[in-house]
């Protein structure tokens, strides 16, 4: 098989163990089905996501350009208590925030190698905690806009993380926590015009993910920089590739570039 095609993160279904698909315009990849398979990658172009061109890309699949002008790109999206469109204040596309601030999001505690506090819109539950890799998950507020959770995140995680050890994630080192428990000793750090979504009677969810062989070490590939790679798929976790001999590839650090993918 060869295909080719601009790479954007992977779809996911969730499954007794998650399912992954790489698609494209007209054709798509059932990820699950190439584990243990050669593949040949090759980084042949760029393709902006937001203008289409055949310009280098920036940052999350855009060019510099449109990375800062779009308000898919905003400072709110990685910092949601910076969130304006509840008070009608205009980022950079007021009609855009207000379709995405204005919806319910939640906020959860996943853990992929260690406990981390999260915001992700209620839409995005659970693809957000597959992407993340997190083998488990539980939400702890459900807010009406975005800014409600970025300011309950803020307030949380003075107690506890906020990023992953992506090392850690795909070595399968993780710490075994009694997330319910933990998820009870953080409420009476929400600030107070949030504490009225905190959920009642949450359940924790459970993930699997399909790897045949987790890694002792890791290497990146970065096919911006080296321009080929090729090896063995062993697993997928979260957005990342993982390979027979250690090397590991984000898909995420990889959309906007096209590539031209050959299976053996």
């Amino acid at each position: 098989m060869i295909l080719t095609g601009t790479i954007r993160k992977m779809q996911t279904e969730l499954k007794e163990t998650v399912q992954y698909y790489l698609v494209f315009p007209d054709n798509f990849v059932h990820m699950n089905q190439l584990l243990d398979k050669n593949i040949s990658l090759k980084h042949v172009g760029n393709e902006c996501l937001n203008c289409s061109l055949d310009k280098k890309i920036w940052r999350q699949g855009f060019c510099y350009d449109c990375f800062t002008a779009s308000p898919q790109a905003g400072d709110w999206i990685m910092r949601p208590e910076l969130s304006r469109a509840h008070l009608d204040e205009e980022d950079r596309d007021l009609e855009y925030e207000k379709k995405v601030q204005l919806k319910p999001h939640i906020v959860y505690l996943a853990n992929s190698s260690n406990i981390k506090v999260g915001v992700t819109r209620k839409t995005q539950v659970p693809t957000r905690w597959i992407d993340q890799g997190a083998h488990e998950a539980v939400a702890i507020l459900e807010t009406p806009n975005r800014y409600l959770a970025g300011i309950a995140e803020v307030a949380l995680k003075d107690h506890v993380a906020d990023k992953t050890n992506w090392r850690k994630m795909l070595t399968n080192s993780i710490e075994d926590v009694d997330l319910l428990r933990f998820r009870e000793s953080l409420l009476q750090y929400i600030p107070q015009e949030a504490q009225e979504y905190i959920l009642d009677n949450e359940k924790e969810w459970e993930i699997n993910f399909p790897v045949l062989q987790y890694p002792e070490k890791v290497t990146s590939v970065n096919l911006a920089k080296t321009n080929e790679y090729a090896g063995k798929l062993k697993g997928i976790k979260g957005q990342y590739l993982i390979f027979e001999d250690g090397k590991v590839m984000n898909l995420r650090s990889h959309e906007g570039l096209v590539l031209e993918i050959k299976v053996d």
